[in-house]
């Protein structure tokens, strides 16, 4: 690991209430258990400062940050590409016997894949 990599500790996601393009990222990063640092840009102007250089004056959101790539309107696949290449060390494995169904035949899929 590099130490550009070490020193990433989150991924940084601007947002604002009410954007409903913020809740579908975000609802798709949790569930790929990426971990945000979630900064409503409303209510802190040093964020919202920071997104209006990220984009050229405007406070477009989401805006994500990993490492030294800012992202305006990513899609949860770019955001967790550059997760792989500038912080690999804070995406979990993820646990696909979560996604088999629940209960006796959830159990049944989950003992025939020898999980």
């Amino acid at each position: 690991m590099t130490g550009e990599a070490a020193d990433v500790d989150s991924v940084a996601f601007y947002w604002r209430p009410g954007c409903p393009f913020c809740f579908a990222l975000r609802r798709k990063l949790r569930k790929e258990r990426v971990p945000l640092r979630e900064v409503n840009i409303w209510t802190d102007e040093s964020a919202a400062a920071r997104v209006r250089a990220i984009t050229g004056g405007d406070e477009t959101v989401p805006t994500v940050v990993v490492g030294p790539r800012a992202m305006v309107n990513p899609s949860a696949a770019e955001v967790i590409d550059a997760a792989r290449a500038h912080a690999p060390h804070l995406l979990q494995p993820r646990d696909h016997s979560a996604d088999a169904p629940r209960g006796p035949r959830g159990w049944l899929a989950r003992l025939r894949a020898g999980r």
